[in-house]
This record gives structure tokens, C-alpha cells and sequence, in this order.
């Protein structure tokens, strides 16, 4: 049975020394990396993987404990794809691998079964969803994952939150973790091959855009991967509690800044927590607006794009059934310094608004982790993830060119069926609130 909390959660010394040295995969003068999966034969350069290959700090890869996985050989000559390994839960694969972006292919199907897989990376990052195979048929599947460490290339280190350092480790360790999940989660090969020139899209927020890590609780950077295709990473430094002065007060600003390569795209989404700091001066128009043309600067001068996002509403509604502004002049103050600065303006403010009206005052909470009006879950992230690619494509930005081809318009007005929508949960789930509110 798989643990309420992850088995490899270790203890703050052991994470320090994680977070103070890489430890590389044996052979990490490799590029690429190869596994073919299950008891069968093994394809030529491919290392085996079977049922008990637990991690090891040895090997570099290997299941995540805590899970009964099976291995299953149907015989014939395709060595990739005639066995495979597979779980009633939902498991994980881990592999020890440097900061940086990675190119990971993985094949499913079965030849006498039917198939679904949806696939996670790292903190619940949805990469691959709902893939399906009729029983003798498969599929492969390409996608890309960021990965990254708190040590800065300039010097110095992000300040890590507990939570960062406990149960969101997964976030900044030195190994890709992968999660197969769904109705039947069947995984046949693995290549991950290291992308350097793939260029990276950075997000930094607070704990409505961060990669939360526990159910119920999501955010629309946690789904936004699902919307690209492999050639583009997507690499989410927001954190949960943040406002721009904390943001910038850790050092997730110089992080990001650090591995920023010309053109590419900084998004920031930031209002929640800022709205509440208090002090002589401090406002939407004064400190808030400044800091937000701060950030602007500091990412033009090291030769990225920002984009400015509006925070998305809180659920509150008044006695006429429309959503109220809880957010004060923040968001229009997003919009002035998008005008002044020039920058592209995602209005996630304006397009949350239609969204919750379509659902109602009651239908809305099913957007939300039961009993709160800020944080999302799987169906409400989901939704403002759409938001988001929609606001690439009316901005015209680069990286349009990177979203699915298969993804539609999408008008908030009218959101995916909140009774038909199906995702599978990944374990564990926790009642422990994000920090921000």
C-alpha cells in the first residue's frame, strides 16, 4: 500500500546535504538514458527494469518504495513492447539527473489489454493525459521536464521554505520523478535524453500558480505543461505564501534570472499576499506597481520577456449571483504596468470572472478545494490553465508555436463540464492549507 506520506520524504539534515551537492546518475557523462520495462527480453542499449528495481543511491534510478508494482511478459519480438510494468496504484520512477531541461519518451500499451495513462512529473506537473491504447495497440508519447536546485550560478542560494525542504522536496531534489497514474498505468520503455537548447518558460507566482504538493489542492501551473509539446519546459518557481517582496527577498527573481537564455518568457502572477502587507506608502499604485516594473527590468536586462498577469478572483460572490473584487486596485494596477512598461497582459482577473459566473455562487465551489474561495483543485486549475494558453494566443506570443495542435479556443464563459470532468488524484492528499490566502 502506498504511504499517506511519500517514503523518500527525508529528514532536514538529509535534505541539506541533498540540496548542497548533485549527486550525478552513474554514467552521467551520458546524455541519454534508456529503460526498457518489465521481466521479457531487453532491446539492445536499454537497462531492464523489473518490478523489484527499487531507487538506490547506487544505481541512480529505480521505483519509489511504498508501491506493488507488477511486471507482465506477453511474449513475442518486440523486445520494447512485448512486456511492461504496471500497478494497481498509482507509482512512481525516479532517475538522478543534473539541473536542467530533459526530453523524456515514454511507450505504453499492452497486447492483450487495454490501457490509460496519465503521466505526472516532480510535483503532480501533469505532462501526459488520459493516453489510451486498445489491447495489441501503443503508444509513445514525448514531453519536457525542468528540473532544478536552490544553488544560484551567480552565487548564493534560494531561501527555502519548510514545506520546500519536507514534503515539497520533490521540487528540488536531484532526481526527475515521474508519476503513472490512472485507470490502467502501463509503462513499456523510457528514454530521457538532455535538452540544453530547449528553451524554458518561468513562472513565478504564489500558491495559486505554484506546484502544490499534495490532493487536493492544484494550481494552473501545475496543468499548464499538459498544453505543450515536448521542445518547451516549463519551469515553475512560484511558491506558495509569496508577494513580489518576498519572491524577490528569497532569491527566486536571481534563480530564474540566472538560467534565463535570450527571448525567453518570465510569466508573473502575483496580488494574493501582496494585497495584505501593510505600511507607510504600501499600496497598489505605490510599492506593488513599482516592484512589478522591478521585475520587469531586472528580466529585460538579462534578456528575457516578462508577461504580466492579472490574480484570478476569489470566490466571492454578491446577492445579484456575480463575482465581487476582493482584490482591491491590484489588478488594475497589473494592467497600468503592463501599459507603461509595454509588457504582453494575460487578465486572468477578467477571464476568472465569466468562469465562476457560469458555475454560480454554489456550482463554483466545485472549483475549489472544499471550503476555501482561493485555491483551486484539479477541475478549477484545469480551467484557468486554458485561461492562460488562450492568453498566449491573443498575445501572439513565441511560444504559441508550442501548444498542441489539438487544443481549441477556449472562452471561460462557457468552462469544461464540471460533472463530466475526470483526472486522477495522486496520492497522498492532505488537509494542510497552502500558505497564502
Amino acid at each position: 500500500m502506498i504511504s499517506k506520506t511519500p517514503s523518500r520524504r527525508p529528514n532536514a539534515l538529509l535534505v541539506l546535504l541533498c540540496l548542497l551537492a548533485v549527486r550525478p546518475l552513474a554514467g552521467a557523462e551520458s546524455t541519454t538514458y534508456k529503460f526498457d520495462f518489465g521481466p521479457g527480453k531487453v532491446a539492445p542499449g536499454y537497462t531492464q527494469i523489473l518490478p523489484e528495481t527499487v531507487y538506490s543511491k547506487e544505481s541512480g534510478y529505480g521505483f519509489e518504495p511504498g508501491v506493488v508494482i507488477k511486471g507482465e511478459d506477453r511474449g513475442g519480438d518486440d523486445a520494447l513492447r512485448s512486456d511492461f510494468c504496471t500497478s494497481d496504484q498509482p507509482f512512481y520512477f525516479s532517475v538522478n539527473l543534473p539541473e536542467g531541461n530533459y526530453t523524456v519518451t515514454v511507450t505504453m500499451g499492452d497486447l492483450k489489454e487495454a490501457t490509460r495513462t496519465t503521466i505526472k512529473a516532480e510535483l503532480r506537473r501533469l505532462m501526459v493525459e488520459k493516453a489510451e491504447t486498445a489491447a495489441g495497440k501503443f503508444e509513445t508519447r514525448s514531453f519536457t521536464v525542468n528540473l532544478r536546485q536552490p544553488q544560484i550560478a551567480s552565487g548564493g542560494t534560494v531561501r527555502l521554505k519548510d514545506r520546500e525542504k519536507t514534503q515539497e522536496i520533490w521540487a528540488w531534489d536531484d532526481r526527475l520523478t515521474l508519476e503513472f497514474n490512472d485507470k490502467h498505468p502501463v509503462i513499456c520503455s523510457l528514454e530521457i535524453a538532455k535538452a540544453a537548447e530547449t528553451p524554458t518558460l518561468y513562472l513565478l507566482g504564489d500558491s495559486t500558480v505554484a506546484d502544490q504538493s499534495r490532493e487536493p489542492y492544484n494550481s494552473w501551473g501545475q496543468m499548464l505543461p499538459r498544453f505543450f509539446k515536448a521542445g518547451l519546459a516549463v519551469a515553475n518557481h512560484s511558491e506558495s505564501g509569496e508577494s513580489l517582496k518576498s519572491s524577490w527577498g528569497a532569491e527566486r527573481l536571481e534563480k530564474v534570472v540566472s538560467l534565463l537564455k535570450p527571448n525567453e518568457y518570465v510569466f508573473l502572477q502575483f496580488g494574493h499576499n501582496d494585497e495584505k502587507e501593510k505600511g507607510e506608502g504600501v499600496g497598489a499604485f505605490t510599492t506593488y506597481k513599482t516592484d512589478l516594473k522591478k521585475y520587469v527590468a531586472e528580466i529585460r536586462k538579462h534578456g528575457g520577456r516578462p508577461v504580466l498577469i492579472t490574480p484570478m478572483h476569489r470566490r466571492t460572490f454578491g446577492p445579484d449571483g456575480t463575482v465581487t473584487n476582493s482584490h482591491g486596485d491590484y489588478p488594475e494596477a497589473v494592467r497600468q504596468a503592463a501599459a507603461e512598461e509595454q509588457v504582453p497582459l494575460i487578465d486572468l482577473n477578467a477571464m476568472s470572472k465569466p468562469f465562476y459566473e457560469a458555475l454560480g455562487p454554489e456550482k463554483s465551489k466545485l472549483a475549489f478545494k472544499d471550503g476555501d474561495a482561493t485555491h483551486h483543485n484539479n477541475y478549477g486549475s484545469y480551467q484557468l490553465a486554458k485561461c492562460i494558453v488562450q492568453g498566449i494566443r491573443q498575445n501572439k506570443l513565441g511560444i504559441e508555436k508550442y501548444l498542441m495542435d489539438e487544443i481549441p479556443p477556449f472562452d471561460p464563459a462557457h468552462p469544461d463540464s464540471v460533472e463530466t470532468f475526470e483526472f486522477p488524484a495522486s496520492p497522498p492528499s492532505s488537509s494542510d492549507k497552502p500558505y497564502g490566502s
